[in-house]
């Protein structure tokens, strides 16, 4: 599966950071994010956000 990990970091201004990870699940997902995590950002990080990835050619819109 896809994950889609978004991490908020700053001290003085809130910026996001958003990468996808391929794993089998949740855990492993979380551990690969971690690693890949860029080390400059990692000391000010104070949200992480996980979900599934979706595919934009998969998406379904309104209407359709």
């Amino acid at each position: 599966m896809r994950y889609q990990i978004t991490v908020r970091h700053g001290t003085r201004r809130q910026r996001y950071h958003t990468y996808e990870v391929e794993a089998h699940d949740a855990a492993t997902a979380l551990r690969l994010a971690s690693e890949r995590m860029p080390p400059e950002i990692a000391g000010e990080v104070d949200l992480v956000e996980m979900r599934l990835a979706v595919d934009p050619d998969a998406r379904s819109y309104l209407g359709e």
